[in-house]
């Protein structure tokens, strides 16, 4: 039977974290990867009980899940770099650690999330995109139960682009601005769980397709030439293709990928679908993905002022128009 947990020190977690076994047992048993301090309890302060470099002794792995289990052992929040590191590689430990504040956790995602697209990206196959899966899953879970958690990982968008990193960005700003449009719907336990699952793929994985275009086409700064134009022309049916190789077949996997660059006008491609023949899926991720491509700084273009942006696509007709309104309420009231 284990001892009951202490109250932790007013003001201690701002310094410290208090970690649970679940953390503990990540960690390399002999040598963990940054400090720990043990909570004296006579005289209310923390010892140091391990430093980086050294290796714990027997008697230590032994007593110390005990000691945690107690809520004795902290980690210093000066080592944030290195826990947000060591977390981001096994990510459902997120939603077991109380201790983590919620900036602390975006940074986490914004991590471990951009890595893995990466990783996917240039390997597309199944047991890759399987990992991938399963922290998209964490990610999910993790904001269904609030989805107003999504706001910390806005703050966090990368600023300069690649395509993991726009994928990383659309499928924040995409959840982000859905969740804004239905609060109501997931405070009352309305957005079926499925549903929002995969939306989330949808969003991170609708420009899969780009890799499968020849880097030197994607980062050139001069005019692409006809047949360059055309390869980037077909990205959306290799995304098809490629979710076709894995056995994806959602729905609504299929309409981000397919769609993302339809205008309600009929001047996108690649099926020139205008107006109602294009889901609300297609159109919400269409605005994402225009405005996560205008904020960033790319190889032929600066970053434009988000406000700037999204006053853009609401004055051109090829985008949803009240969407793009939602999204500027978004950033006006809800973000500042």
């Amino acid at each position: 039977m284990s001892a009951a947990k202490i109250d932790v020190p007013e003001g201690l977690n701002e310094e410290y974290y208090q970690i649970n076994t679940d953390i503990l047992s990540s960690f390399n048993k002999f040598r963990p990867p940054l400090d720990i301090f043990f909570l004296k309890e006579d005289v209310v302060r923390l010892k140091p009980y391990y430093r980086v470099g050294g290796r714990l002794s027997m008697e230590q792995t032994e007593e110390l899940p005990e000691l945690t289990n107690q809520g004795l052992i902290f980690v210093s929040r000066k080592d944030h770099a290195v826990y947000v590191k060591h977390i981001s590689y096994q990510l459902d430990l997120v939603l077991i650690d109380k201790n983590l504040h919620e900036r602390e956790i975006a940074d986490i995602f914004t991590q471990a999330l951009t890595r893995r697209l990466e990783e996917f990206l240039d390997q597309p196959v199944k047991p890759v995109f399987q990992k991938l899966y399963t922290d998209l899953m964490v990610l999910t879970e993790y904001l269904i139960t609030d989805i107003h958690r999504v706001r910390a990982l806005m703050r966090r968008l990368h600023k300069e682009h690649s395509l993991a990193r726009h994928c990383f960005n659309c499928g924040i700003v995409g959840l982000a601005l859905y969740g804004f449009i239905y609060t109501n719907n997931f405070e009352e336990g309305g957005v079926r769980r499925k549903f929002f699952d995969r939306l989330t793929l949808g969003l991170f994985l609708h420009d899969m397709g780009m890799s499968k275009v020849p880097k030197f086409i994607v980062d050139k700064e001069s005019p692409l030439t006809t047949d360059e134009r055309n390869k980037i022309l077909q990205h959306p049916m290799h995304g098809v293709e490629m979710l076709a190789k894995l056995d994806i077949k959602y729905p609504e996997l299929e309409q981000c990928v397919m769609e993302h660059h339809e205008r309600l006008n009929g001047s996108g491609y690649p099926q020139k679908r205008s107006g109602d023949d294009i889901s609300s899926l297609g159109r919400l991720c269409a605005l994402v993905d225009s405005w996560c491509a205008m904020i960033t700084k790319r190889v032929y273009a600066e970053p434009m002022d988000r406000l700037e942006a999204v006053r853009a696509l609401i004055a051109d007709n090829g985008y949803d128009t009240g969407l793009a309104q939602q999204l500027q309420v978004l950033l006006v009231e809800r973000l500042k």
